[in-house]
Protein backbone atom coordinates (compact mmCIF):
# COMPACT_ATOMS: atom_id res chain seq x y z
CA UNK A 1 0.00 0.00 0.00
CA UNK A 2 1.09 3.76 -0.95
CA UNK A 3 2.81 5.02 2.32
CA UNK A 4 1.17 8.37 1.38
CA UNK A 5 -2.46 6.82 1.34
CA UNK A 6 -1.67 4.99 4.76
CA UNK A 7 -0.62 8.22 6.39
CA UNK A 8 -3.98 10.00 4.92
CA UNK A 9 -6.09 7.27 6.54
CA UNK A 10 -4.42 7.65 9.63
CA UNK A 11 -5.30 11.29 9.82
CA UNK A 12 -8.20 10.37 8.54
CA UNK A 13 -9.08 7.71 11.62
CA UNK A 14 -7.43 10.27 14.21
CA UNK A 15 -9.15 13.73 13.51
CA UNK A 16 -13.05 11.51 13.31
CA UNK A 17 -15.47 9.19 15.72
CA UNK A 18 -14.20 6.24 13.97
CA UNK A 19 -12.22 4.02 16.64
CA UNK A 20 -11.46 1.52 13.94
CA UNK A 21 -10.39 1.07 10.24
CA UNK A 22 -9.57 -1.69 7.96
CA UNK A 23 -8.60 -2.09 4.40
CA UNK A 24 -8.10 -5.34 2.73
CA UNK A 25 -6.36 -4.80 -0.53
CA UNK A 26 -4.69 -6.78 -3.42
CA UNK A 27 -1.27 -5.64 -1.42
CA UNK A 28 -2.03 -6.40 2.10
CA UNK A 29 -4.25 -5.54 4.55
CA UNK A 30 -4.16 -2.46 7.15
CA UNK A 31 -5.67 -2.26 10.02
CA UNK A 32 -5.78 1.49 11.96
CA UNK A 33 -7.06 1.63 15.74
CA UNK A 34 -7.14 4.43 17.32
CA UNK A 35 -5.77 4.31 21.09
CA UNK A 36 -6.71 5.84 23.71
CA UNK A 37 -5.23 9.54 22.51
CA UNK A 38 -5.86 10.91 19.18
CA UNK A 39 -2.81 9.15 18.03
CA UNK A 40 -3.64 6.16 15.58
CA UNK A 41 -1.70 3.06 15.88
CA UNK A 42 -1.75 1.18 11.84
CA UNK A 43 -0.55 -2.47 11.71
CA UNK A 44 -0.13 -3.43 8.40
CA UNK A 45 0.23 -7.66 7.38
CA UNK A 46 0.18 -9.34 3.88
CA UNK A 47 -2.54 -11.43 2.68
CA UNK A 48 -1.54 -14.61 3.19
CA UNK A 49 -0.64 -14.24 6.95
CA UNK A 50 -4.11 -12.90 8.17
CA UNK A 51 -5.71 -14.50 10.77
CA UNK A 52 -9.29 -16.19 10.53
CA UNK A 53 -11.69 -13.42 11.97
CA UNK A 54 -12.84 -14.18 15.55
CA UNK A 55 -16.99 -14.61 15.78
CA UNK A 56 -18.17 -11.13 16.97
CA UNK A 57 -21.17 -11.35 19.92
CA UNK A 58 -24.25 -9.10 19.41
CA UNK A 59 -23.67 -5.70 21.45
CA UNK A 60 -26.31 -5.93 24.40
CA UNK A 61 -28.08 -2.94 25.19
CA UNK A 62 -28.19 -1.28 28.47
CA UNK A 63 -31.45 0.48 30.10
CA UNK A 64 -31.40 3.95 30.16
CA UNK A 65 -31.48 5.73 33.76
CA UNK A 66 -34.47 7.10 34.70
CA UNK A 67 -33.53 10.71 35.43
CA UNK A 68 -31.47 12.86 32.24
CA UNK A 69 -28.08 13.07 33.49
CA UNK A 70 -27.04 17.30 33.53
CA UNK A 71 -25.44 18.90 30.59
CA UNK A 72 -22.57 19.97 31.28
CA UNK A 73 -20.41 22.45 28.99
CA UNK A 74 -17.40 20.81 27.40
CA UNK A 75 -14.29 22.58 28.13
CA UNK A 76 -12.41 24.06 24.93
CA UNK A 77 -9.05 22.32 24.90
CA UNK A 78 -7.04 22.63 22.07
CA UNK A 79 -4.63 19.95 21.03
CA UNK A 80 -0.86 21.26 19.40
CA UNK A 81 -0.23 18.69 17.32
CA UNK A 82 3.46 17.65 15.47
CA UNK A 83 3.54 18.83 12.21
CA UNK A 84 6.18 16.30 11.26
CA UNK A 85 8.49 13.58 12.79
CA UNK A 86 11.41 13.69 14.34
CA UNK A 87 12.77 13.91 17.48
CA UNK A 88 10.96 16.55 20.38
CA UNK A 89 12.89 19.23 22.74
CA UNK A 90 10.71 21.19 25.11
CA UNK A 91 14.25 23.50 25.09
CA UNK A 92 16.49 24.69 22.75
CA UNK A 93 19.98 23.40 24.38
CA UNK A 94 20.76 20.81 26.80
CA UNK A 95 19.84 21.75 30.36
CA UNK A 96 18.35 25.01 28.85
CA UNK A 97 14.81 26.59 30.51
CA UNK A 98 12.07 24.74 28.70
CA UNK A 99 10.13 27.04 26.00
CA UNK A 100 6.90 26.17 28.36
CA UNK A 101 5.89 25.02 31.25
CA UNK A 102 2.24 23.53 32.22
CA UNK A 103 0.19 26.31 34.03
CA UNK A 104 2.26 29.43 31.31
CA UNK A 105 -0.04 31.41 29.35
CA UNK A 106 0.88 31.51 25.89
CA UNK A 107 0.25 33.64 22.72
CA UNK A 108 -0.30 32.41 19.33
CA UNK A 109 3.12 32.15 17.64
CA UNK A 110 5.04 31.70 20.65
CA UNK A 111 7.04 29.10 20.78
CA UNK A 112 6.36 25.58 22.39
CA UNK A 113 9.22 23.33 21.68
CA UNK A 114 11.45 21.75 18.74
CA UNK A 115 11.57 19.19 16.34
CA UNK A 116 14.47 18.28 15.09
CA UNK A 117 14.18 15.99 11.79
CA UNK A 118 17.35 15.38 9.47
CA UNK A 119 19.43 17.10 11.86
CA UNK A 120 17.33 20.33 11.35
CA UNK A 121 16.00 22.00 14.23
CA UNK A 122 12.38 23.04 13.38
CA UNK A 123 10.71 25.38 16.30
CA UNK A 124 7.40 24.46 16.82
CA UNK A 125 4.89 27.74 17.86
CA UNK A 126 1.69 27.33 19.25
CA UNK A 127 -1.38 28.15 16.54
CA UNK A 128 -3.76 28.99 19.98
CA UNK A 129 -3.38 31.58 22.45
CA UNK A 130 -4.28 30.15 25.80
CA UNK A 131 -3.13 28.08 29.25
CA UNK A 132 -0.81 25.28 29.24
CA UNK A 133 -2.88 22.62 30.84
CA UNK A 134 -0.63 19.22 29.72
CA UNK A 135 2.53 18.20 27.65
CA UNK A 136 2.45 14.97 25.97
CA UNK A 137 5.87 14.63 25.69
CA UNK A 138 9.21 13.80 26.97
CA UNK A 139 12.11 15.06 26.27
CA UNK A 140 13.98 13.75 23.36
CA UNK A 141 11.06 11.44 22.39
CA UNK A 142 10.24 10.30 18.99
CA UNK A 143 7.01 11.55 17.15
CA UNK A 144 4.95 11.14 14.29
CA UNK A 145 2.97 13.28 12.54
CA UNK A 146 0.13 14.78 13.83
CA UNK A 147 1.21 13.41 17.06
CA UNK A 148 -0.44 15.98 20.10
CA UNK A 149 2.67 17.50 21.60
CA UNK A 150 0.62 20.26 24.43
CA UNK A 151 -3.12 21.02 25.39
CA UNK A 152 -3.89 24.71 25.76
CA UNK A 153 -7.32 25.77 27.29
Amino acid sequence: MDLRKLKTLIDLVSESNVSELEITEAEGKVRIVKGGGAMAQAYAMPVAAMPAPAPVAAPTTVAAATAPAPVLEPEVIHAVKSPMVGTFYRSATPGAKPFVEVGDTIKQGETLCIIEAMKILNEIESDKSGTVTKILCDNGQAVEYGQPLYLIE
